[in-house]
């Protein structure tokens, strides 16, 4: 059975933006030069935290691993935008189409739940700053990233396999840039309606959960945050947390209202730029790292 569904659609078209002469020049240098700045951006904060030892904390490993996630997902869909963008022929195997999916799949379910836990880091870090090391030790943090990364694996496999169960005989071309499980499942020759509670699943466990956790996490947070006497420590308790509150915000509205190939597309790569941006301008350690590494801060004390 598998079998046929694979020789009834061999390749699917990517309709992508609309073919024109004039723009799409343009519209490939723009994205390129984002895509450009995504891998640099984010390639200089890894470097960063990697070679600054005052960056080797919790808070920090975790941003380098949200900067590793943020060039993935997009290499998994930017690169092949760019070569349709320039072409006259926007056809993807089947194969590359599932790998797609499931790789986009992967990452973005990785991502998602990377963002909890980073809350749970800034929430022991400010209502138990005395133990803070013990409990976020190495292997605490590694388990964490692990556990995340199994929920990709998990949730990226379920959600791909019951895509790909489906007969796929009749037109094959996909209104996205690239392969989507919602967007391809349209193109199926069956019922989807099994596929539509699977994607229903998911989306809760993707969305949903995680920003639920992290609204509780920062509940408590922002509680213990109002018993600091001094003003001054106030201020300073909430700036560790401001830059995670942004990027989670971003993160949130974009997946609420993600529901055109337009949002899709600025989510994937606005927010891979965004996120170094945020974490390095709002950052002062990051600032002195980077000024240490041009050779011109001053060495650690």
């Amino acid at each position: 059975m598998q079998e046929l569904n694979q020789s009834a659609v061999t390749e699917f078209i990517l309709l992508g933006f609309a073919s024109n002469p004039r723009t799409n020049p343009l519209l490939f240098t723009f994205f390129l030069v984002f895509y450009l700045l995504i891998l640099v951006s984010n390639s200089l904060l890894i470097t960063l935290i990697h070679q600054d030892t005052r960056l080797h904390t919790p808070m920090y490993f975790f941003i380098s691993v949200l900067s590793l996630l943020d060039m993935c997902y997009t290499t998994t869909t930017v690169p092949q935008m760019l070569v349709h963008i320039l072409s006259k022929k926007r056809a993807i195997s089947f194969a590359r189409c599932v790998a797609q999916m499931y790789i986009f799949l992967l990452f973005g379910i990785t991502e998602s739940w990377l963002f909890s836990i980073m809350s749970v880091d800034r929430y022991v870090a400010i209502c138990h700053p005395l133990r803070y090391k013990v409990i976020m030790s190495r292997w605490v943090c590694l388990l964490m990233v692990g556990i995340c990364a199994a929920y990709g694996v998990v949730g990226g496999l379920t959600d791909t396999f019951f895509a790909m169960r489906l007969p796929y005989c009749g037109p094959n071309e996909v209104d996205h840039y690239f392969c989507e499980i919602p967007v391809v499942l349209k193109l199926a020759c069956a019922d989807t309606s099994l596929n539509d509670l699977v994607d229903f699943i998911t989306g809760f466990n993707v969305i949903v959960v995680p920003l639920s956790l992290i609204v509780l996490v920062y509940v408590n947070i922002f509680a213990t945050i109002m018993k600091i006497h001094s003003a001054q420590g106030r201020i300073k308790a909430f700036s560790t947390c401001a830059s995670h509150i942004t990027v989670v915000t971003i993160l949130g509205s974009d997946s609420l209202s993600n529901s055109s190939k337009k949002m899709a597309l600025l989510y994937n790569i606005a927010t891979a730029f965004l996120n170094p941006v945020i974490y390095s301008l709002r950052n002062k350690d990051v600032k002195n790292a980077f000024l240490k590494l041009m050779g011109r801060g001053r060495a650690p004390e």
